[in-house]
């Protein structure tokens, strides 16, 4: 079943040029002053040898599928490695672009073993098979939900979504920075808008209803089931408000209203430093006010025995001890369910200050937000005395850098640039090496070694 059906897949891509035409269209370019006139004249053997080497794959594919679904499945994420490179030519948008496009028609391998039992966990009275979640940015008109999430993230954060569609700011304006593992973008909440969106999640979550109902019966009564409503993850929606708008307040409570439906969670985005004055809102005064709007649109809306979607904020990791107490003090007074520990910063900390490519405006994420964002994470954890779940975002590439912002006060970490670099298999490594860590130091779960450096 497998060979046949990949056999027919990869014919369906060659006959249509889907998996030539790219690369050929690259070393024709490249190779346009030596002109070789057996590649340019013989698309026949070029095409020949490609089905060859991707029929070895598939073949390969095939024969471990016969031994073992799980050597399979760390087969299918290890053979994620080779496409890595191929994106990395290709200009930043448009790779990001097919990434979502790959994800959302389900060409991505599906993760079919299960998580490490001491990295699971309950926050919010929903059950994370895993802490590891993919930062909203990079699917952010809810296309490829379910696809992420077989990825085996534990949560996936759509968004921004913005009240009306607009583009965003002027191309190109995502620059990737490969050595120091970091990337420059200054997108500016582009978005289909939230009818969009919600139409997608509407008909995702209506999809998954009766796939829920028609296997309902084939469960176990006791077994503990992890995800919500996206159904086997978690899915968070990020809300942001639109350049021109005059109404910030209007704008979230916007979004509250058409898509917590939808949502395990809601987060209200005042930190991306991409739309003027934006960040304004991180104010202790204005944040007080937003957050109560926000807090009277979701629970004046009626809900079921599960309650509304818990809500966050997403925090910019450029502020001063003094905004932090001020935004501390609203959480705790206001009961804020969470905090996100960071978004990108307009500071450029080595190595990447001495990159060219430093000098475009925007936000940096990467390895080189990981400390900051790591210290902003551990100052917030003490000012709100552990009492708010904390969700670490911002530099993590290992299982190792995943744990430290555990141990710093994050309940859950979010990747984004190390995910856009590493592809698929990084996720898998992730897990594995957070269990260790837990392991070795001792602790049988993710929430005994929340905070233990703030100890």
């Amino acid at each position: 079943m497998a060979f046949r059906a990949s056999r027919k897949l990869f014919r369906h891509l060659l006959n249509r040029n889907v998996i030539l035409g790219p690369l050929v269209s690259a070393r024709h370019c490249s190779s346009a002053a030596q002109a070789a006139p057996k590649i340019l004249h013989s698309p026949k053997k070029g095409r020949l040898l490609t089905g060859a080497t991707i029929g070895l794959v598939i073949a390969g594919g095939a024969y471990v599928s016969t031994v073992d679904e799980a050597t399979f499945c760390g087969w299918l994420f290890s053979a994620t490695k080779l496409v890595n490179p191929f994106f990395a030519l290709l200009d930043p948008e448009v790779a990001h672009r097919l990434a979502v496009s790959a994800a959302a028609r389900g060409w991505v391998p599906r993760e079919k073993r299960p998580d490490p039992p001491n990295i699971g966990l309950q926050v919010w009275g929903r059950n994370f098979s895993n802490p590891i979640g993919l930062a909203a940015g990079f699917d952010k008109n809810a296309e490829a939900v379910d696809g992420l999430l077989a990825l085996g993230f534990g949560f996936v954060e759509v968004g921004s979504v913005t009240p009306v569609p607009q583009e965003g700011n002027p191309k190109p304006r995502i620059f990737r920075l490969s050595r120091e593992g970091a990337i420059i973008n200054r997108c500016g909440f582009n978005s289909e808008g939230i009818v969009a969106v919600a139409k997608r999640l509407g008909a995702q979550h209506g999809k998954r209803k009766l796939d829920e109902t028609s296997s309902s019966s084939s469960s176990s009564i006791d077994e503990v089931k992890h995800g919500g409503k996206a159904g086997p993850g978690i899915l968070g929606v990020n809300l942001g408000k639109n350049k021109t708008s005059e109404d910030a307040a209007a704008d979230y409570v916007q979004g509250v209203h058409t898509l917590s439906q939808y949502a395990d969670y809601l987060v209200i985005n005042v930190s991306s430093p991409n739309t003027p004055g934006l960040r304004m809102l991180q104010g202790r005064k204005q944040l007080k006010d937003l957050v109560k709007k926000i807090q009277a649109a979701r629970d004046e809306m009626q809900w079921g025995e599960e309650g509304p979607p818990p809500l966050l904020v997403k925090i910019a990791p450029d502020l001063s001890k003094e905004d932090l107490e001020d935004i501390a003090a609203v959480a705790l007074a206001l009961r804020l369910d969470g905090l996100i520990i960071s978004n990108t910063t307009v500071s450029r900390p080595d190595p990447v200050s001495k990159n060219p490519v430093a000098a475009e405006v925007g936000g940096l994420s990467g390895k080189a937000l990981f400390n900051l964002s790591t210290s902003i994470l551990k100052e917030m954890y003490i000012l709100t005395r552990g009492k708010i779940p904390l969700i670490g975002c911002g530099g993590i590439s290992s299982g190792e850098e995943a744990y430290q912002k555990v141990r710093a006060g994050a309940t859950l970490v979010q990747l984004y640039t190390a995910f856009a670099y590493g592809g698929p298999a990084l996720i898998p490594q992730i897990k594995a090496e957070l269990a260790e860590c837990l392991e070795r130091d001792g602790f049988k779960s993710i929430l005994e070694a929340v905070g233990a450096d703030c100890r």
